[in-house]
């Protein structure tokens, strides 16, 4: 073969090895994005006071794994719900306001939660209030690779559950700290749950950072929207504080309260 065929030769080879590595990293670069598309933090962002935030997933995509963050947001109504990792000694006084102003709630627990207040889990369950599963250990879910390590973390919880109040578990799930995998969504709905993200939240679950009313209050009130799920944590000392004017203010701006059991 004569120089100028050899050096034709070698350009074809560079060509296609040019085009075998722009589709290796093509396919990887589209697999890098499906997978940060797949895992992730539940984050929102509030463009527009008092309408209903943007979510880290799409409408349609909540609703492909029955999850959702919002009601109707063409009607004033809230639905309030809490997370507890841990009990903080507010609850009771949690439950004392909700009572008074005939609000009922839904309460995310976990394990050593219900172990070590079966009294008050029995009272959110007398008082009309929604217990929904936080999972056991309260882990990060989107960790979680298979379908019987999931199922163990939810279902240890209802066992847990059916023990201490008597009755099923309501199927209603909360991924911990909302973070979550579309594989974890999509076990929890073939497990039967509903998953309940929200639309409405605030730094409040550093006990030794606590906001002060008038920052919680800055947070809450503008920020309020048709539909909206609200995420406090009950261990929050400033929740406890501000519930009962928190609630006189959303009534006056016109807001109703119900249960996320209607959400969907």
């Amino acid at each position: 073969m004569s120089c100028l065929g050899r050096l034709r030769w070698l350009m074809f080879l560079l060509f296609i090895a040019f085009v075998v590595l722009a589709i290796v990293l093509a396919i990887a670069g589209e697999r890098a994005q499906d997978e940060a598309i797949a895992t992730g933090s539940w984050g929102l962002s509030f463009p527009t006071p008092g309408q209903a935030p943007q979510s880290s997933l799409s409408d349609e995509k909540l609703r492909e794994y029955d999850a959702t963050c919002l009601g109707d947001t063409s009607e004033k109504v809230i639905y309030l719900t809490f997370d507890a990792g841990y009990e903080n000694g507010y609850t009771a006084q949690i439950l004392d306001v909700l009572q008074a102003h005939d609000v009922k709630a839904a309460f995310f627990l976990v394990g050593n939660y219900i172990e070590q207040n079966p009294e008050l889990v029995k009272r959110m369950v007398a008082e009309g209030h929604i217990v929904g599963n936080h999972t056991y250990h309260h882990p990060n879910m989107s960790k979680i690779a298979t379908v019987d390590a999931f199922r163990e973390e939810l279902e240890t919880l209802e066992a847990l559950y059916a023990e201490v109040v008597g009755q099923e578990m309501p199927k209603f799930y909360r991924p911990p700290q909302g973070v979550y995998s579309e594989e974890n969504l999509k076990m929890a709905k073939d497990l039967g749950y509903k998953t309940v993200f929200w639309s409405l939240a605030y730094v409040d679950w550093l006990n030794d950072d606590q906001p002060t009313s008038e920052e919680a209050f800055s947070k809450l009130i503008p920020r309020a929207h048709n539909g909206a799920v609200v995420l406090l944590h009950s261990t929050s000392k400033t929740n406890a504080a501000i519930l009962d004017e928190l609630l006189r203010r959303w009534k006056e701006l016109g807001y109703e309260f119900s249960t996320i059991d209607l959400l969907f």
